[in-house]
């Protein structure tokens, strides 16, 4: 898994994270979501790491990221 977090992306930067992913990793972008009205800036790394740990398959007991239930099946192996 690939959290890239610097911006902007040139596009050597995303030529590579495509070749990445066409190889199977996983790229999830550091990107804070404002959709659930954080209320201070643990509240956004909150969110980010249980994107992170959810997308892993990590139990945790933190944030739980209200996108898909379950991750999507990789690609070639559905």
């Amino acid at each position: 898994m690939l959290v890239p977090r610097e911006t902007p992306l040139s596009e050597i930067h995303l030529e590579n994270l495509l070749g990445l992913a066409r190889l199977g990793a996983i790229v999830l972008p550091a990107m804070p979501g404002f959709y659930q009205c954080p209320k201070t800036l643990e509240d956004l790394v909150a969110h980010l790491t249980g994107k992170i740990l959810d997308r892993l398959g990590v139990e945790h007991a933190g944030v739980r990221w209200e996108g898909t239930q379950e991750p999507p099946p990789e690609r070639g192996t559905a």
